[in-house]
């Protein structure tokens, strides 16, 4: 007898979304506030002609290139403005954890608007689009 292929018998991964909206449908309804409003701080931010694709998976926003991305997890959502813009806010960024280049909001505390505000003006800024 044959032996089974651990490979083919493993679950099948996801496939990646399409588009931001069908990412959105598969945002875990815990974070689905969060997001909204991360969402909603970035658009705000970026300048008029940018417009939101899927890269990496998650949704981002390009402008020529890729500004920032940001995505939803089932305890946090993430922006990810780039090392350089992670490093020169630091001091503003103390009360959230960090990596190389990327920004975790908790769920259980409003998004804070205006600093994603900054951190994608500066992300922008350092891009000189």
């Amino acid at each position: 007898m044959k032996k089974k292929s651990l490979r083919n018998s493993s679950p099948r991964k996801s496939t990646a979304p399409a588009t931001v909206q069908e990412y959105i449908r598969r945002v875990p309804a815990s974070s689905r506030k969060s997001f909204a409003e991360l969402r909603a701080a970035i658009l705000g931010a970026v300048p008029a002609d940018a417009v939101e694709t899927i890269s990496y998976r998650i949704p981002a926003i390009r402008r020529g290139n890729i500004l920032v991305w940001f995505a939803a997890f089932r305890d946090h959502c993430s922006l990810f403005p780039t090392a350089s813009v992670v490093a020169a806010f630091k001091d503003e960024l103390k009360n959230y954890s960090t990596s190389k280049g990327t920004v975790h909001f908790p769920l259980d505390k409003p998004i804070p608007s205006a600093l994603v505000k900054k951190l994608v003006t500066a992300r922008i800024t350092r891009k000189q689009i």
